[in-house]
């Protein structure tokens, strides 16, 4: 089988949806399928990866985002091969491949991998929220409809589109990781690596230093818990516009030496940091269904997260973790609890074992199928 990725951005770019489109490439592709992603800008970027074609672009600040007007010839080319046509972003490049695929007869599925109304309240925030509200939900609702089937990572994403009109086909499809990287990492980093004390407990977080990650939350809950339990630290893996005003926020606490920043890793080195970590924390209100969670799981890691879409449809409170209101005091104080040995160990192996249903082997099968059956109704 022919499968196009349509996504507006990837690599060097790294988000959920670059690694999600990356894993799943590369495992359909070991199954022997025919795997392409169509992506704009950066056509001077060497990818070590086969199958990616990149159409010019114009870079839209240091968003990593590229907005594209067409498709090259050398995309034009693929596409007309293509058996299935996934789009991952559906305001560029998705639009660009329903008015390629259509013509066609290529069946074309969409994962809605962002609460788009939530990062509006963050980088838009400046336009009146009923107009942007007004405006997403037209753009989304006639979209939908125009592809074959909306795969929704969550079932709190599937309420959500139904509660703002989408009345398309949707498919509850959860995120996947490769799990054996994490529950065996190559090359396992120790907590002196990252400049903590071989007995404290490390609480990490990763991901992008933006503001929709609501990281000084985080920052200011964890000073509260690191007076109860002197043991805790805490690592941001990542990089983005608010790790100057984090440092300068734990130096003011006088925790300039319990607050690490590594910068971005590769992808390939991120298990070996987690396997250098005790927790994993997130603020963060606006996911969908995180990978940093499942990875973490899959690293045996508890996580401590606030209640909210994507982080409630992942985290079993007090099973793999817990989940709290976006109250400091009550977070701060699950941070405190996570400082005990037993316990940690217990939600760890719930968190391993909840991993296991999320492996990428069992959910390429899956996605497969739906493939499938969208390329046969087609024809």
């Amino acid at each position: 089988m022919r499968i196009g990725m349509f996504a507006d951005m990837y690599k060097p770019h790294i988000s959920g949806v670059t690694n999600w489109i990356s894993l799943y490439r590369s495992h359909l592709a070991s199954l022997g399928h025919e795997v392409y992603v169509l992506t704009f800008g950066d056509r001077d970027f060497e990818d070590d990866e086969p199958g990616i074609v990149r159409s010019s672009g114009l870079s839209i600040g240091d968003t990593g985002g590229q907005f594209g007007f067409s498709f090259s010839a050398e995309a034009k080319r693929v596409i007309a091969e293509l058996d299935v046509a996934h789009v991952h972003h559906p305001f560029q490049s998705g639009r660009l491949a329903l008015r390629a695929c259509r013509p066609l007869g290529v069946p074309v599925v969409f994962t809605n991998h962002t609460r788009y109304d939530l990062y509006s309240d963050v980088y838009a925030r400046y336009v009146p929220r009923a107009v942007r509200m007004a405006a997403l939900r037209s753009f989304l609702i006639s979209f939908d409809r125009k592809v074959d089937l909306v795969m929704v990572p969550s079932a709190s994403i599937e309420t959500w589109l139904r509660e703002i009109g989408v009345d398309a086909e949707l498919e509850v499809f959860p995120n996947a990781v490769d799990t054996r990287p994490f529950a065996d990492p190559p090359s396992p980093l120790s907590k002196s690596d990252l400049g903590f004390a071989e007995d404290d407990v490390v609480l990490c977080f990763l991901g992008r230093l933006g503001e929709e990650k609501n990281l000084g939350f985080l920052v200011d809950a964890f000073t509260e818990a690191v007076r109860t339990e002197p043991r805790l630290a805490l690592v941001l893996i990542g990089k983005g516009p608010l790790r100057e005003p984090l440092e300068r926020q734990a130096a003011a606490a006088g925790l300039a030496e319990r607050v690490r920043f590594t910068g971005l890793v590769p992808y390939s080195e991120v298990p070996d940091h987690l396997a250098a970590c005790d927790a994993f924390v997130s603020a963060s209100v606006t996911e969908v269904h995180p990978l940093t969670i499942i990875e973490s799981m899959a690293a045996d890691m508890p996580t401590l997260g606030v209640a909210s879409p994507g982080v409630s449809d992942t985290v079993v409170d007090g099973v793999t973790g817990f989940t709290t209101g976006l109250d400091r005091g009550e977070f701060a104080a699950r941070m405190v609890e996570l400082g005990d040995d037993e316990l940690r160990t217990r939600l760890g192996e719930g968190a391993r074992k909840e991993a296991a249903g999320y492996d990428v082997r069992l959910r390429a099968v899956s996605l497969l199928e739906h493939y499938e059956r969208l390329v046969a109704r087609e024809r």
